[in-house]
């Protein structure tokens, strides 16, 4: 079989791959894009898009119902699955069709089939219609990206299990819904499936939910999720699952008290996503990778083999949509312009979208105090928020983690309305150097989120908290 040449191919349609491929294909170079499933990649097709369309039908049911908190009156709550789902899947194809277009538009060369390496530079694509094809080329960027994946509990694999994606194809609301893991994934679906109107237990085995977090931040998200209705277990070991013949889920966990029996009607596997790596014979080529199979990268993203790159998640670190852009960004630096554009000491902002959000830039107070650095906190309720009253939404905090010698913004948390919003805010800051007395004076209108920033950096004084405190209440009495 002869092998197609190419200056260029991409494995992996995902938000690196596709810029990639499409600015490649621009700058003069014949690009190829290898994909097995779906243009546009996790974030439009299983991740950020579709999880945040049905986070947004959820938020409507938590307001419907609590209507009569606003002094409105409105009726019984019924949540239609199967046109959330719909509404989710119109939106996903748009964008995925917006991804395929630009694509062709381009000029590069869409291959659906699953690539594996034959040599350093060689692939060998199975396409979906069953044939085989042989691809050569100087440069090959991987972005195959990671999946979900069961953690290893006994009897999981020959229960019913939900994963991050096909909970999301469900055409009813499930009566009582089991999640095993309390990270980021886990609990935006526990609130978003609460809301809908199941019942949710949430079950953690770490002493806390969301293990990046500072332990005040975990602790604050734990009690909103218990405000809503959603059991929290942490320290909570999953040991054996089950299914009976009426169809009940069992799960067998170990507390704190001893050995306890949930029961559910459903259950997702949300503790891990290893890469995918596994079909793509990287032995063939002599492609390194670490004992999770995240292939290795140095600070430009170049793996072991000269010509050949690895971005977004499949490299292991952050695994956010916005890291894999950036990917490509230095990438197309390094590769097209002549800089030298590196990962090292780059700011990971994320937002985590339960509701309120938690939105987070820079370092982590723990962080701040394991590089022994010298620092103060800045730290308010939501309820010193004006805004976040009147909306009638003060569950949360705000925090600011400032260098002492030098009054600059190291890192954030913003658990409270429009958190990441406000998080991007004070990254912002933080790139220009603004330090954070010029925040605690600048006139910003109210009443708006971002004047929460005067109130925040003037608690710095622990004073000044008990001030502004008196003084809020008085304004609102």
């Amino acid at each position: 079989m002869t092998a197609q040449h190419y200056h260029a191919v991409v494995i992996g349609a995902g938000q690196g791959g596709v810029p990639l491929a499409t600015t490649l294909a621009r700058a003069g170079r014949n690009t190829a894009l290898v994909e097995r499933e779906h243009v546009g990649g996790t974030c439009i097709n299983e991740g950020c898009t579709p999880t945040k369309t049905m986070v947004a039908s959820a938020k409507v049911a938590y307001f419907d119902r609590r209507s009569a908190d606003y002094g409105v009156r409105n009726g019984q709550v019924s949540v239609d699955m199967a046109k959330v789902r719909q509404r989710k899947r119109d939106i996903v194809q748009s964008f995925r069709g917006g991804s395929e277009k630009r694509l062709h538009d381009a000029g590069v060369k869409l291959i659906m089939g699953e690539a594996r390496f034959v040599g350093p530079k060689e692939l060998e694509v199975l396409l979906n219609g069953g044939e085989a094809l042989q691809l050569r080329a100087n440069n090959i960027f991987i972005n195959t990206g990671a999946r979900p994946a069961n953690p290893p509990v006994e009897g999981l694999d020959s229960v019913p299990t939900l994963n991050s994606t096909t909970i999301m194809e469900l055409d009813e609301v499930p009566e009582h819904l089991l999640v095993l893991g309390g990270g980021y994934v886990g609990v935006e679906f526990a609130q978003m499936f609460r809301r809908f109107g199941s019942r949710v237990t949430v079950v953690q085995r770490d002493k806390q939910l969301l293990a990046r977090e500072d332990i005040d931040v975990a602790d604050a998200v734990a009690e909103i999720l218990r405000q809503d209705g959603v059991e929290v277990l942490l320290e909570t070991h999953a040991q054996r699952a089950e299914q009976t013949e009426d169809g009940k889920i069992w799960l067998t966990v170990h507390t704190a008290e001893g050995e306890r029996m949930l029961s559910g009607s459903h259950l997702l596997a949300a503790a891990g996503r290893p890469p995918n790596t596994d079909k793509l014979n990287l032995d063939a080529a002599g492609m390194e990778t670490d004992k999770r199979g995240f292939i290795k990268v140095n600070d430009r993203l170049e793996t072991n083999l000269e010509g050949v790159y690895a971005l977004g998640d499949v490299k292991g670190g952050p695994a956010f949509t916005h890291i894999s852009y950036d990917d490509f960004r230095i990438i197309r630096t390094n590769l097209l312009e002549g800089g030298n554009a590196t990962i090292t000491g780059r700011k990971v902002p994320y937002t985590v979208f339960i509701d309120p959000q938690l939105g987070r830039a820079g370092l982590s107070e723990q962080e701040a105090r394991e590089q022994g650095l010298n620092f103060r906190v800045a730290k308010i309720p939501m309820s010193y928020v004006s805004r976040a009253i009147e909306v009638d939404e003060p569950r949360g905090f705000m925090k600011a983690v400032v260098d002492a010698d030098k009054d600059l913004i190291l890192g954030c948390a913003v658990l409270g309305v429009e958190g990441g919003e406000i998080a991007a805010m004070l990254q912002i800051a933080m790139m220009g150097e603004v330090p954070y007395t010029t925040l605690r004076d600048t006139v910003f209108a109210h009443p708006t989120l971002s004047e929460s920033l005067n109130t925040l950096f003037a608690a710095m004084d622990e004073d000044e908290v008990e001030r502004t405190s008196q003084a809020m209440s008085s304004l609102k009495s």
